[in-house]
């Protein structure tokens, strides 16, 4: 394989800046995920929506995370934690200024925003990642006011300042300083962990993801001498392994890592854990890199959190093309191998945000100017060599069209949906498949409804479904082009009827939360060959709208032809309809129920057909 990588690589280089003229098969599991930045309000909220209303704010998430969902992204990495503040309620750290423009200050009405996002991108089949800076306090010393909560406020001892120059020689000047948690502290790790894992067991979160601030990127003076990092005194005291300064920092990160990721699994093994390093490794690995070294310079040793299995991604930041020193062509297979031999997955941070002539404000990378064509290259590189990207960032770069990338991830390479691979060391158990798939048909739509799956042998219930239709039956669920949806309900309305002569199949299965997949449920039919299904048992199933204002469909199925009533009672057991009272034959049956009159409530519809009783629940809401 490693040969098939170089291959690869290779192939691409060579071809370069030439647009691929062939189409790929588009994979049925890649990750397509986005970074959205919070801080100093690059992507969400907008610095015009920073404030104590709420309602811009949601608006403002709703619309990118629908303009993600449109570009074919399946996953969301929403950042929480820029400076040891927070943007969702936190008893341990102060409210984020990036969110309200006062840190400590909690946004209107009540407002949580990661719950908010967590249930926003659920609803549209993307999960959403937790971004947590893991070191950085203040990104500027002063440049705003801090909370009285504040770890800088709380716990000084526990902080690092480090000078921050700016310009060239012999321009060079200071112009301030980075505050940052000190790694060497057993407190710190003790402290970042509570942080994360507060957030593990209060929210419904995919993963917990790092980006790459761990020690201070260097830096050089007025004089243009290095500036060293002032943990002199913590190395002398929390040294125990002797060892030298170098591998004692890297230890430092490697301890907090851990932590982490066995606190993760102790308490929701479920959630992933992945993080997102500077892009070279060492300078010179492979061979022809050069550039930064984030095992020497920032002491991150990635190598290290994969071999030892503490991460279950890694999301490289490889920002440049291919080409010259920073070759990604060279870079990307790289980074494959090591996540390949060690059993673990590789998403790649790529710089969609460098299409642009300018590039976003406080961005240490160089402005760029790239062709859309050199990152969909790398999205083409990729399905050779990992198992998805990350976009860097959600707004400027990927919703924003530079250059008609996103109309290239729509039309071409993100054309059809996929799932999320799959971590079997996790789990690997699929959910039960649901059941009593039905359809109610009208003029202009198709709404298909189906029964939720038992509890799964592992004790999981389904999170996901995923719709599948087809002009042929059976439905081939291994090409992801039969796929037309990926839903965390029970329904799906279907708008695209076939035309007059076609007919479409459509099946579901059951997705859970690590993407594992069901068998196919029954099929149902729609087209010139519709016919009621051959049905086995007797099944009421839970009406669609709901809750509902006025009309909902109520359906249900017969094996033989039985003597049915249905009625309607409200939740006094006073009786309001009878919806069926007669003898009707096998098969599955649809009536609308008429709430038009009614008061806002909870109402009980029961059906008996033979022998056979059941009632449910639903529910008008005006």
């Amino acid at each position: 394989m490693r040969f098939c990588y170089r291959l690869v690589a290779s192939i691409i280089a060579l071809f370069i800046p030439l647009t691929f003229c062939f189409t790929q098969v588009p994979p049925k599991r890649e990750f397509r995920g986005a970074w959205i930045a919070s801080v100093v309000n690059l992507d969400w909220p907008s610095s015009g929506a920073r404030g104590t209303n709420p309602d811009p704010q949601r608006a403002e998430l709703v619309s990118i995370l629908e303009g993600l969902k449109a570009a074919g992204i399946n996953a969301v990495v929403f950042q929480i934690r820029p400076e040891c503040d927070a943007l969702y309620p936190s008893t341990i750290e102060p409210w984020s200024y990036w969110l309200t423009g006062q840190q400590g200050t909690p946004p209107g009405s009540p407002f949580d925003p990661l719950q908010f996002a967590s249930q926003e991108a659920h609803k549209r089949g993307m999960e959403l990642h937790a971004w947590f800076n893991p070191y950085r306090a203040e990104r500027q010393l002063g440049n705003y006011p801090l909370s009285q909560n504040h770890i800088v406020s709380k716990r000084p001892d526990l902080t690092r300042d480090y000078p921050i120059y700016s310009g060239t020689m012999p321009n060079r000047k200071l112009t301030g300083y980075l505050r940052i948690l000190n790694p060497g502290l057993p407190d710190v790790r003790s402290y970042v962990t509570s942080v994360i894992m507060d957030v593990v067991r209060h929210y419904e979160i995919d993963g917990v993801h790092f980006d790459d601030y761990f020690y201070p990127y260097p830096m050089t003076d007025s004089l243009n001498q290095a500036v060293p990092f002032q943990d002199s005194d913590t190395y002398v005291q929390y040294n125990p392994k002797g060892l030298s300064l170098g591998d004692w920092r890297r230890d430092n990160v490697n301890q907090l890592i851990k932590m982490i990721s066995d606190s993760i699994r102790e308490v929701n093994p479920r959630i992933k854990f992945g993080i997102s390093p500077f892009g070279i490794w060492k300078s010179g690995v492979p061979s022809g890199i050069t550039g930064l070294s984030a095992y020497d310079d920032i002491f991150c040793d990635a190598t290290s959190w994969l071999q030892s299995k503490t991460v279950d991604y890694i999301t490289p930041q490889l920002y440049w093309t291919f080409g010259g020193g920073q070759d990604y062509a060279k870079l990307a297979p790289w980074w494959s191998d090591q996540a390949k031999n060690n059993g673990r997955h590789f998403y790649p941070g790529l710089a969609a945000y460098r299409i642009a002539k300018a590039s976003p404000p406080n961005d240490s990378y160089p402005k760029s100017d790239w062709p859309a064509s050199d990152v969909l290259n790398q999205v083409r590189l990729n399905r050779a060599v990992a198992h998805g990207n990350v976009f860097f960032r959600a707004r400027f770069g990927v919703i924003d069209n530079l250059k008609g990338f996103t109309d290239s991830l729509k039309n071409d390479l993100y054309k059809f949906r996929a799932l999320k691979p799959l971590m079997t060391w996790k789990e690997a158990t699929p959910p039960n498949a649901p059941s009593g798939l039905t359809l109610a048909r009208t003029n202009t739509t198709a709404i298909l409804t189906w029964t939720a799956p038992t509890v799964a042998s592992d004790g999981e219930l389904a999170s996901y479904y995923v719709v599948y239709r087809s002009t042929t039956s059976p439905i081939d669920i291994s090409d992801p082009r039969n796929i037309v949806s990926i839903k965390n309900t029970a329904s799906y309305v279907e708008t695209n009827l076939p035309p007059p002569g076609l007919s479409y199949y459509y099946g579901v299965t059951a997705l859970d939360q690590l993407q594992n997949e069901s068998s196919l449920s029954n099929v149902v039919l729609v087209g010139v060959e519709e016919r009621p299904p051959v049905v086995a048992s007797f099944q009421l199933n839970q009406n669609y709208p709901n809750p509902f204002n006025p009309r909902t469909i109520i359906s249900f199925r017969i094996p033989t032809e039985e003597r049915v009533t249905l009625r309607v009672y409200d939740i006094l057991g006073r009786e309001v309809r009878v919806l069926v009272d007669g003898v009707l034959g096998a098969g599955e049956h649809r009536y609308q129920f008429d709430g038009t009159g009614l008061a806002t409530g909870v109402y009980i519809y029961r059906l008996i057909a033979g022998s056979y009783v059941e009632s449910r629940k639903m529910q008008l809401v005006r």
